[in-house]
């Protein structure tokens, strides 16, 4: 194991694959490093305010190794103590959807940290977890040197599949919770196979984390209409993405699977972003893109048919049309072994 930052001991897989993006606080005097420190949490959690506490020593340390799951990001991070504060000031309102628009599942394997983030105080101590808002107003005060593991979730993704978290004031406690104990056992999982992940599974594994992490929220959820109505759309959304391989999958089959009529089901779907179909359609096509990226993926008829599309011809306009670029471009580029095209999509 290669050791990131030995006086506070954050450990990385040292493998052949991908390796964590690192950083460590530096600078010749104590306020030197803090705005280091600062400006390292800035770049992998969220801006914050840092300033020596009383208990923050004369040579502060702090490190951070952050990898990409996906559209995940699975960041340890471990320091001296020290004070931070997150206030409105520092909250961009034009970061809904941005890059802090996020939410994270923490974890602590050692020290102490004191959080107050909106109406709630928390001590955490090694073994707890947490789910934090990254919009939300915090301070924190680390009093024991501390390191901690946390996955971040966009939140958009995180409602997709948990829509009553949006409509709740405070986060759910998540202490006793055996999902989230699961998770943080794949938290760890992840940090040592991810190196030798190829971006398919890494997709992947970005999706398994998302369900573990609704597994653990829903069960401490409220329930309403327009809740239940979300909840469903959101299970519907996940049976999609189970049966995309079977080209009859459409309204009528997911109609029937769910025991409601397809008058029903589209009526489901006339408040959501898109309809049931085109939910199915984009899902297809991004599995299709994944495959098409990849080497081994197969031929561009092979990887239409296996995800649904019962015509070629069909899959290739309506694959165009949503990324501007044809099957065939991305299949010859990734044959080719040439930078990936990265096709953009449409809205």
């Amino acid at each position: 194991m290669a050791v990131v930052a030995e006086p506070i001991g954050i450990e990385v897989a040292d493998t052949n694959g991908r390796e964590p993006e690192r950083w460590r606080a530096c600078g010749v005097d104590e306020g030197a490093r803090l705005r280091s420190w600062s400006e390292i949490l800035a770049a992998t959690h969220l801006r914050f305010d840092v300033r020596a506490s009383s208990r923050t020593p004369t040579r502060f340390e702090g490190a951070v190794a952050r990898r990409t799951v996906g559209d995940l990001m699975l960041v340890d991070c471990a320091s001296s103590p020290f004070h931070g504060r997150r206030g409105p000031d520092l909250i961009d309102p034009r970061s809904d959807g941005g890059p802090e628009d996020v939410l994270g599942f923490q974890f602590v394997s050692r020290g102490v940290e004191l959080v107050r983030e909106g109406a709630r105080e928390l001590a955490l101590r090694a073994g707890d977890v947490v789910l934090w808002d990254g919009l939300e107003p915090t301070e924190i005060e680390i009093h024991e040197a501390f390191c901690k593991r946390t996955l971040l979730f966009p939140r958009s993704r995180v409602l997709a599949v948990c829509p009553r978290l949006g409509e709740r004031g405070a986060l759910p406690p998540l202490a006793g919770s055996p999902s989230a104990r699961l998770l943080v056992r794949y938290m760890h999982a992840l940090a040592q196979e991810l190196p030798r992940m190829d971006e398919a599974a890494t997709v992947a594994a970005a999706n398994a984390a998302l369900e573990l992490l609704r597994a653990a929220v829903e069960p401490a959820l409220p329930s309403d209409r327009a809740a239940t109505r979300g909840a469903l759309r959101a299970e519907i959304g996940r049976y999609i993405r189970g049966h995309l391989q079977d080209p009859s999958l459409g309204p009528a089959s997911i109609a029937a699977a769910y025991a409601i009529s397809v008058r029903t089901l589209h009526a489901l779907f006339e408040d959501a972003e898109v309809s049931v179909s085109a939910l199915i359609r984009g899902e297809r096509l991004a599995r299709c893109l994944e495959d098409l990226r990849r080497p081994e993926g197969g031929s561009v008829t092979e990887i239409a048919f296996r995800w649904g599309f019962s015509d070629a011809a069909h899959f290739s306009r309506v694959f165009k049309r949503e990324f501007g670029l044809t099957p065939s471009q991305v299949r010859h580029t990734a044959v080719a072994g040439a930078a990936p095209t990265s096709p953009v999509r449409s809205t």
